[in-house]
């Protein structure tokens, strides 16, 4: 289930508020709790978010 947390990251990396190294070190650290469906989720918002 994609969190308030994780809709904040989001919502960080889609307006740029975030290095690289930043972006992954938190997804790792949230990966652990994230089903296979909420990651495919995360990656196809952020996909979409990126092609704009």
């Amino acid at each position: 289930m994609i969190t308030k947390e994780v809709n904040d990251w989001i919502k960080k990396v889609e307006k740029g508020n975030y290095s690289s190294w930043d972006i992954m070190e938190e997804f790792a650290q949230m990966s652990k709790y994230l089903t296979d469906t909420d990651i495919q989720q995360i990656k196809k918002r952020l996909e979409t978010s990126i092609k704009r």
